[in-house]
This record gives C-alpha cells, structure tokens and sequence, in this order.
C-alpha cells in the first residue's frame, strides 16, 4: 500500500530541526504496542513506537519485583494472529514468572523485526491536536518533535503507579521500591528488616517470595483480599505439544468468552441442589487457577445471595489454612463479595503470617501516618523500624498513563481535566474531542480490568488498524467519536455495571484507590464476547458513533 505523503513542513524559524514526519505514533512497547506497530507497518504507514523503557514488555519490563508471575496461564496469554509465531515459543509452566514472560516479548519483537521502529529509554510528555492541519504534535523527554496524523495510545492499564502516598518518604534511611519501579539489578533483602505496604495482587506475590529471605517481614495490611491458590505445574514436551495443539480451538473460542480466558460460565445456580454447588465449587477450587472467579457461577455477580454464598466459600477455605483468629481478622474479607475486587492467585501465601520472623500489622483501623528515617509510623504512634520498605500501594488504573501527558485536543481541552471531571470514552477506543487519538486499555472496555489483556488488546488494536485503513480507503483523514455516540456508550456502560454488585465494593476497579478521581466502573463488565460483537458491529454499519471527515 502507498504510504500517505507527508505535509509540505518548513523547518522553525528559530533554527531547532524539523519535526519528524509520521502516520502513526504509537505510545509504548508493551502487548498492545508491539502488535499495534506491526499491524500499522503492515498498512504501509510511517509509524515508529516510543518506550519509556529501555527494551520492550510493558507491565513485563517495569514489574521485576520478587515474585512477579502471570496468574493468566501462559498458552492463553500470546498473541493468536500467527500459528508459527505461538506454535515456535514453549513456556516452561503453566504461569510462567516475568523473566520468562518478557523474554517471550523480546522473541516476539525479534521475530517480526519490530526493533528498528521503536525508540527506547523515551517518554512522550505532550501530544497536541492542531484542529487547522488535522495532526498530531507529540514531544519526548529527550527533545524529539514529532508530526504525525494518529496518536495511538498503548500505555497499559497499571502503569501508573501510586508511589507518593507517605509523608516523609524522603527522609527514610534506607532504599524505598515501589514494585512497579523494581530495579534491573538484584536487591539483596537477606538480613534486613523489610516492611511491605499494601496487600493486593502485588504485594501477595513479594510476601510470599522474600518472608524465607529477610530478617524480619512486616506487613502492613489495609484491605484483605480473597485469594485463591495457584497450582503451577511444570510443562516439559507433552504438555507444550497440548497446548500449541489447540492453536485453532483457542483462537476460535477465546476472543468469544465473558473473559477472554478460555473458559467460561458453565453453570446456573438455580438448576443447582446445594449438594451440588458444594460440589462444583470444590472442584473448580482445585484447578489451581482463575477458574472459581471466571468460570463458576456467574450469578454472584448479581444476586446478594450467590455472592454471600460464594464468598463464605473462599472465607471457609482462607480460614481452615490461617487457623489464627488474628491473623482472620485482618486478612479474610467479609465486607464485600468474591470477584468484585481483582482476584489473586498464590502460592503459600496465607501460611507465611505463621511465620517467626513475620509480623502482620492491620492498617484499615490505624493508618500509616508518615514515614520516619527509621521506619513507618501508625496514627497512634507507634512506629515500626525497618531497613527497607517496599510500596506494593498499586496503581491510577486505566486513565494514568494518559493523564501523566499534557494530552490536549480540540480548542486546546485537557484530557486530564476532562477525565478529573467524568471519565468518558467511546467504546474505550476514542475519546470525543480528541480527532484520531486512538487508545488501548482506558476506560469504559474490558481491557481496562476484566479481561485476559492479550485477548482484549489484540482486539482494540485490530480494531484501530482497521478503523485507519477504512478511513484512508475513504479518502478521507480525520475521525472522531460525536458527542451523541459517546454519551450512548456511557449510558449503556453504566446500565450494565449498575445491575452488577461491582460497583457496590471500593476498589481500584473504581478508582477508589485515587483522591478525588470520579467515581465508575473503569471496566466494560458486559463481556469480552459481548463487546468485541458491538464493536464488529460499528464498523460493519460504517462507524454510526463517529465523524469521519
């Protein structure tokens, strides 16, 4: 295909170089802008991607903290587009942990040759829309112009993280990590007091990996999770040969499932003796994986009744393993329902708080009030003395990557101030008042929670790739969501998530987690089956919901 011709742009009078001319920028080097940048090259477009990492991966390059592992398990977490390409990778086991996982991102960026049009170690700080020339202006921390006609954003829906949250972390004397900003080189934790604040998926998977490391672990524990074991088996020849066997029944079946995981609802509580809920909950409990949230009962996402029922279930079981009724107290949740917060998988979690050498503080009660040169201080003022704390604190989910950038659009709005008063999108692949800004992972799609991302992601970005390509088809150069086929999407979003008990529950689901965010669903929770069927549909009807000009 013929690359579109570049504007006629004289160099600035002031003497700095020309911008950089391109079709496409695409933000990040993640799973989505890996494949974002190979679909658009393969259209013909000038599209190189910028990475504030120093190689690819995305959540793979900046999630190196101790534990960090996949709780999707590895055959479904791939791209599906090529059978050679999933077909010529084996994992190891069935979750595999990071270095493996971002070592599989790298194979992938070498085999499609994708190395030579990403710039690294390169943060977009600004993307302006120009209304009069229908272009984008993007600059990076290292002085880079960029002119380009699509903004095409794949910055990952955790990638934000939550890091000054403490006063005084500046004056701690020791090293403070966020698990998201985990250095490359090793961290040695042997002998040192280690303090861990936060107890969410993250925080889980450190605990449970450095508490036979350290001297003494204190955890500082706020919101219990309900957390289901994980059974991780290794994988040698046979079992890579299972799955890769299955290339087309997985990609067939996947991108149609409530989750984009391979299994689905399979049961109605209704049709069910309590016998025999009893008796399919133990058996999904066993498989060791997300099945129990992903895969049970899906009333529980709707009727008090099943979620209590549900919920007592997975307490009974966190309950039977930490037997102190201390330690039950401040880790079995009972204030909200199983599956409405993110749901961890773990490996010998709850058995380290027995543990000489780990000492379990409840926060929710007696919060931190600041952090001290010798450690963490409660409101009531006891202070805990540690040599090394770690922030597992989370992250601005869904529309930090993006409000971190001076994004402004039509009449030079804010998407930062846009997005503090109501956060809105259209089908999360556009925002109206932002011509050809496409994005990956915001809110109001299922990719910004409540999906297996691989599945999500390679949907939107296939989305978009054919969204630009019937536009340049088209003849003609701008598209935009209108303001009525927003709102539409808003109020169907919020018709379906109000008739679920989600909503219900404080989380970083609906940006609880961040003062003064508006509050919503940041997920689309009608379904990854459901939405990649509404969003086939808008392009097969000629994108009704948006201006194309």
């Amino acid at each position: 295909m013929t690359m579109t011709s570049a504007p006629d742009t004289a160099p600035p009078a002031d003497g700095s170089p020309a911008p950089l001319e391109l079709d496409a920028v695409v933000l990040g080097a993640g799973v989505a802008g890996l494949y974002q940048l190979h679909q658009l090259r393969e259209q013909g477009l000038r599209v190189r991607a910028y990475e504030a990492g120093s190689d690819v991966g995305g959540t793979w390059y900046w999630n190196r903290y101790p534990g960090a592992r996949f709780d999707s398990e590895g055959y479904i977490y791939q791209y599906l587009f090529s059978e050679q390409l999933y077909t010529d990778w084996s994992w190891s086991e069935k979750f595999p942990g990071q270095p493996e996982v971002e070592q599989w991102l790298r194979y992938v960026t070498e085999r499609l040759g994708l190395r030579e049009d990403i710039q690294f170690s390169t943060r977009i700080v600004s993307a302006h829309y120009d209304e009069d020339r229908g272009r984008w202006t993007v600059r990076t921390d290292r002085g880079d112009t960029i002119d380009t006609q699509f903004f095409v954003t794949c910055g990952g829906m955790l990638s934000a993280p939550m890091e000054a949250l403490f006063e005084g972390q500046d004056t701690f004397r020791g090293p403070i990590f966020h698990t998201s900003r985990w250095p490359k080189e090793e961290v040695d934790l042997a002998g040192r007091r280690v303090g861990v604040v936060g107890i969410g998926a993250t925080g889980i998977q450190v605990i449970q990996t450095i508490a036979s490391e350290v001297e003494h672990l204190t955890v500082f524990a706020r919101t219990p999770q309900y957390v289901l074991p994980m059974k991780n088996p290794k994988y040698g020849e046979a079992e890579q040969r299972w799955y890769k066997s299955r290339f087309d029944e997985l990609r067939t079946t996947i991108p149609h499932t409530f989750t984009g995981f391979e299994y689905d609802f399979e049961h109605a509580w209704a049709d069910c003796t309590p016998e025999q809920r009893q008796e399919i909950l133990e058996e999904i409990y066993q498989d060791g994986s997300l099945k129990l949230w992903l895969a049970s009962f899906g009333e529980m996402f709707f009727v008090e009744e099943v979620s209590e029922a549900v919920s007592e279930f997975v307490r009974d079981k966190m309950r039977a393993r930490l037997k102190d009724q201390q330690l039950i107290d401040v880790l079995v949740p009972t204030d909200y329902g199983f599956g409405t917060h993110r749901v961890p998988l773990e490996t010998n979690y709850l058995e380290v708080y027995h543990r000489e050498n780990v000492e379990l503080v409840g926060v929710k009660d007696n919060p931190i009030a600041r952090i001290r040169p010798e450690g963490v201080e409660l409101a009531d003022g006891s202070v805990h003395e540690l040599d090394v704390i770690i922030l597992a604190t989370g992250f601005d989910a869904g529309t930090g990557a993006l409000t971190r950038i001076d994004v402004r659009g039509r009449g030079g709005r804010s998407l930062t101030e846009d997005w503090g008063r109501d956060i809105r999108t259209t089908m999360g692949l556009m925002v109206h008042g932002y011509p050809n800004m496409l994005t990956t992972a915001v809110p109001l799609a299922p990719s910004a929670a409540l999906c297996n991302m691989t599945t999500c992601l390679q949907q939107q970005t296939e989305w978009i790739t054919a969204a630009i390509r019937d536009l340049r088809e088209r003849g003609a150069t701008v598209i935009e969501p209108t303001e009525a086929g927003e709102e539409a999407w808003v109020a169907h979003h919020e018709e379906i998530a109000s008739a679920t008990l989600v909503p219900k529950t404080h989380s970083w689901y609906l940006g609880s987690n961040v003062p003064g965010k508006p509050r919503r669903l940041l997920s689309y929770i009608g379904g990854v089956g459901q939405y990649r069927q509404k969003c086939d549909e808008e392009a097969a009807a000629g994108y009704p919901a948006f201006d194309r000009r």
